[in-house]
């Protein structure tokens, strides 16, 4: 088989070769040029040790000598070269207590994750395949390089990554692998927030979201997020739905288009309903006020798994608001703006699409209805310059201090009144029209000597 590799990498590999020593690329770039993808980057594996391979190239950067790697840098791109080697044990099931070098390629292929992820290529050698990784690959199987609880067990985030991979490739994980995570799932305890992120992320991110079942089937989930176990067991008796919140929200992931804030929402949309579901006299389940409740579980999960405050933030407000329905009103959709955020109504709009497309056929037309029309009012409100937030109301704080107003809590009423008003009104939004209707009509207690 041969491969398209990269200049800058053939001309790695034939530096150390002509030095007499080995130099592939290897893991997921030989993976993903196998299946025609594009490698997020590349790495190369060589029997040089970190030091020889500084001595070879002008331009390096200490990624990590430890554990045998140095960054080799080509017209600015960084290519990681690492030595081959043997790990030795792993104490924490996170890191190796000790990493051995060898000039055995086989002996660093065999301590790879998966058998996938275990070739290795070059122009002159070809692929270097030890563990029945092409064969893997042509049966769409995601297995462990040898035994998997001795793999799960050197770094258990590979039980995780397992999953990541099946969601990316469209891979069903091998019965022994499987077998090996649903033992070994308890150990993610000991793997940091912000690895679990990353892998959650990139499921989510994947062609398939609604793999994320496979985590909750394996599992996984009751250690790195037990609230969604909690949703899989709550049953919605309702004319509205006919799944349970977790299969209606593993419905909805796979409808909802590759964007993260847009994934992490449909994950977290209904969290809160485990908690807010009662039922009537007639049997029918309810779930008032589970946006709100959704909020506060959710900002716990995205903080509990180290997200940046912007995306906790982002994620809880569209929670917070999804399952809120304006009327396809002008006067409704501009008070929805400004309740949602401009920044982030055409997300909501996806939300509730996505939401209802995972519902059952009852009223469903006519919801879709409703959601293509606010939507279309949405665009014609942003495309008149319509007044949606106090950013766009035509009266400052600056404003107000020049009528004689003091700065306070009483400017922010004031600034506030003027604006429930506009988004009313509209065509009120002109600084002398706003400032001489407060005069006129202001309800909020006015400061002696202003207006």
């Amino acid at each position: 088989m041969r491969l398209q590799l990269p200049a800058a990498v053939n001309m790695i590999i034939d530096v150390l070769q002509a030095h007499g020593y080995e130099g592939f690329a290897v893991g997921g770039c030989v993976r993903d040029s196998v299946l025609n993808r594009t490698p997020d980057d590349w790495d190369i594996t060589t029997s040089a040790t970190p030091y020889q391979v500084k001595e070879l190239f002008s331009k390096t950067v200490d990624t990590g000598l430890q554990h045998g790697t140095v960054t080799v840098m080509v017209h600015g791109v960084g290519y990681e070269v690492t030595t081959y080697r043997i790990d030795g044990e792993y104490e924490d099931g996170r890191h190796p207590k000790e990493v051995q070098f060898t000039s055995n390629l086989t002996e660093d292929l065999k301590r790879r994750d998966f058998t996938i992820n275990a070739m290795a290529y070059s122009k002159d050698r070809g692929l270097i395949d030890e563990f029945g990784g092409m064969n893997d690959l042509q049966r769409k199987i995601i297995r462990c390089v040898g035994d998997p609880w001795q793999r799960f067990g050197e770094d258990a985030l590979r039980i995780l990554r397992a999953v990541r991979f099946a969601a990316q490739l469209g891979f069903e994980i091998e019965e022994n692998t499987k077998k090996a995570i649903v033992e070994l799932a308890p150990t993610l305890s000991k793997i940091s927030a912000e690895r679990i992120q990353t892998e959650t992320v990139k499921l989510l991110m994947s062609d398939r979201p609604q793999m994320w079942r496979s985590v909750y089937d394996l599992g996984i989930t009751r250690i790195i997020m037990p609230e969604f176990d909690a949703i899989m067991e709550t049953q919605q008796n309702t004319p509205h739905h006919m799944y349970n919140v977790g299969e209606h929200t593993l419905k909805a992931l796979s409808l909802t288009e590759k964007d993260r804030i847009l994934r992490l929402t449909m994950l977290l949309h209904d969290i809160g309903k485990a908690n807010m579901r009662t039922t009537d006299a007639n049997g029918v389940d309810h779930f008032k006020g589970h946006g709100p409740e959704g909020k506060e579980i959710a900002k716990k999960i995205l903080r509990r798994l180290k997200f940046d405050n912007d995306t906790i933030a982002q994620v809880t407000r569209l929670i917070y608001w999804h399952d809120y329905r304006p009327a396809p009103e002008e006067k409704a959709v501009r008070r929805a703006i400004y309740k949602v955020g401009e920044d982030l109504f055409p997300l909501f709009l996806k939300v509730q699409r996505a939401d209802n497309l995972a519902q059952s056929m009852y009223l469903r037309e006519e919801k879709l209805e409703r959601i293509k029309a606010v939507e279309k009012l949405y665009h014609e409100i942003m495309e008149k310059h319509q007044c949606v937030s106090l950013k766009t109301l035509a009266v400052t704080g600056r404003d107000l201090i020049a009528t004689g107003m003091k700065p306070g809590p009483q400017m922010g009423a004031v600034l506030q009144e003027l604006l429930e008003m506009v988004l009313d009104q509209p065509e009120m939004n002109e600084k002398e029209k706003l400032l001489a209707w407060w005069k006129e009509h202001g309800t909020c207690q006015k400061a002696e000597g202003t207006l």
